[in-house]
């Protein structure tokens, strides 16, 4: 069954309008046979068995492409083997999808595992329209350079109709990249290569909106909300941290910053509380393990420093939590704070905003973040500046109603402008104006 999450939800809607069929990886290397339908969705799953998960996902995907595209905060591993796999896997994708799309149909691919997919399509069934979304950032010359099969991933994401990341400059990396190494000619808005036009556009991506604030009206989850807050000794101030384990999250640093303002007495693990959820993610994988034993490591070593006897300083889980609970996690916490070291959008920052119908509650958002594009209400923080994190979270304690109500009203804005639906309808319109018309569209 797919995860749950705004974008299953967009996506279900879309597929059960158009009589869609969702082709996968169903998430495991188990022979156990897999649903074929969803909701009225018709699926299909795409086989991968353990050594291709090991080199195709954990490997190319996950040690190579995550990241290069992410700043190459950690050094990207490059491994001809994992190469050959991440490319036999996208072609057992595409022929899949060759297989199955009606004549003339739509195909929309999603994100850096699949960046091969659409040019082995477009070899294999030239009849149909395809549509490519990146969800991480697309990275500058200076860091894709280093990839040895660089220009494959280019030709390979030129196969389709219309490229999408979050941002423009996302958008812009790419175009620019694609004129150097591929011969593609145009504009950062649109390419021609091989005799066909390809729009390149930055479509953020949102959340269901209208699922988020009915969720955080309902009563039950309110008194959740205040039942956590009374579980942790009514603070003055409650702060949160919700993100998937991942060194990109800058969940370390953090901690250090509040370990410092504990330490000078800025903050009192009794008055200033901090909830920090780190969701599991590629548990099979021997870096991820490090990354959470060394995350559990600092945060055991400021309870022992900083905190007292049914006062931790920092109250850490490590699981992932229903929608619910998430939902009344935000409406307890007065500071959320989201400082990734980059990300191609981060939609906790939207889900926690989409809660405060009541204008209330401070976002701490990394610059770094795609979101940030959009939240210019939050406290925006350089997350690799212990000082600056520390500085917009006494500056969030000491914010005012009106500047609070003012700084999430103006998000929470930017947020209704646009939700998950609107950017999956937005997306699959102007793929298929830029099919009708041949040539690219006016960037979006």
């Amino acid at each position: 069954m797919p995860s749950p999450g705004g974008l299953v939800s967009a996506l279900t809607s879309i597929l059960q309008n158009r009589k869609g069929l969702w082709i996968g990886w169903p998430g495991t290397t188990d022979h156990e046979e897999p649903p074929s339908t969803y909701e009225g969705i018709r699926l299909k799953a795409i086989a991968i068995n353990h050594e291709e998960y090991e080199e195709f996902y954990l490997g190319f995907s996950n040690a190579t492409l995550w990241p290069l595209y992410h700043d190459a905060i950690r050094s990207p591993t490059f491994h001809r083997k994992w190469w050959h796999t991440y490319r036999d896997v996208n072609m057992r994708f595409a022929q899949a999808i060759a297989e199955s799309v009606a004549p003339g149909g739509t195909v929309w691919i999603h994100d850096y595992q699949l960046q091969l997919v659409p040019q082995m399509l477009r070899q294999l069934r030239p009849d149909v329209v395809i549509g490519f979304f990146c969800h991480i950032p697309f990275p500058p010359s200076e860091l894709f350079m280093q990839l040895p099969w660089r220009r494959e991933i280019l030709t390979g994401l030129l196969g389709a109709d219309l490229i999408g990341f979050q941002l423009h400059a996302g958008a812009s990396n790419f175009s620019r990249l694609a004129r150097k190494l591929t011969g593609a000619s145009g504009t950062d808005s649109g390419l021609n290569f091989e005799g066909r036009a390809i729009r390149v556009g930055a479509f953020p991506i949102s959340v269901d909106c209208d699922q988020i604030v009915k969720m955080a009206a309902d009563p039950a989850i309110r008194a959740r909300a205040r039942e956590i807050r009374e579980g942790l000794g009514n603070p003055e101030f409650l702060m949160l941290g919700v993100d998937r384990l991942d060194y990109t999250k800058g969940i370390q640093q953090r901690i250090k910053a509040v370990a410092e303002m504990l330490a000078d007495g800025t903050l009192s693990a009794e008055r200033q509380v901090m909830v920090q959820v780190a969701v599991p993610s590629r548990e099979s994988d021997a870096h991820y393990e490090q990354e959470r034993h060394e995350l559990e490591r600092v945060i055991s070593g400021v309870n022992g420093d900083y905190g007292l006897v049914g006062h931790p300083a920092i109250h850490y889980l490590h699981k992932n939590l229903p929608f619910d609970e998430l939902i009344a996690l935000y409406l307890a916490a007065d500071i959320m704070l989201v400082t990734p070291f980059r990300d191609g959008m981060n939609l906790v920052a939207k889900e926690y905003v989409m809660c405060r119908s009541d204008l209330t509650g401070k976002l701490i958002l990394s610059e770094f973040a795609g979101a940030a594009a959009e939240l210019r209400g939050a406290f925006m923080v350089n997350p690799h500046d212990l000082d600056g994190i520390k500085e917009a979270i006494l500056l969030a304690m000491n914010a005012g109603p009106k500047e609070t109500r003012d700084r999430m009203a103006r998000m929470r804005r930017a947020t209704f402008r646009r939700d998950v639906y609107d950017w999956a309808k937005g997306f699959l319109v102007a793929l298929q104006q830029t099919s009708r018309k041949g040539e690219p569209a006016a960037s979006s």
